[in-house]
């Protein structure tokens, strides 16, 4: 029973990726928090691909599972909407994401 209790946590949790040591700086945990409440707002049927942190970029972001369009905030600003065009690879940001939601239905 325990065992099967661990597995299905396991495989029904979110891992963040990203982060040092298990520390967050402000910054980033203003970010993740601006993600969620825009995940809750405008997409919390969506499935969760992965949270987390991009080294390289300075963004927090959630990636949805089945969706083109990850939520994302530079060093804990303003969320922004990513959409990724799977064919080419280009990404392009929009402020809102009905504005997201209609690119994503052109490509």
């Amino acid at each position: 029973m325990y065992r099967q209790s661990l597995y299905y946590i396991m495989e029904n949790s979110i891992q963040i990726h990203g982060f040092a040591n298990s520390s967050i700086h402000s910054f980033q945990a203003r970010g993740i928090a601006k993600c969620f409440e825009a995940y809750a707002e405008y997409c919390p049927q969506s499935e969760i691909m992965e949270v987390g942190y991009n080294i390289n970029s300075g963004y927090t972001y959630i990636a949805l599972e089945y969706d083109p369009i990850t939520i994302c905030s530079l060093s804990g600003r303003d969320v922004e909407y990513l959409v990724t065009d799977f064919d080419n690879g280009e990404e392009y940001f929009f402020p809102t994401y009905e504005e997201a939601v209609k690119f994503d239905s052109t490509i």
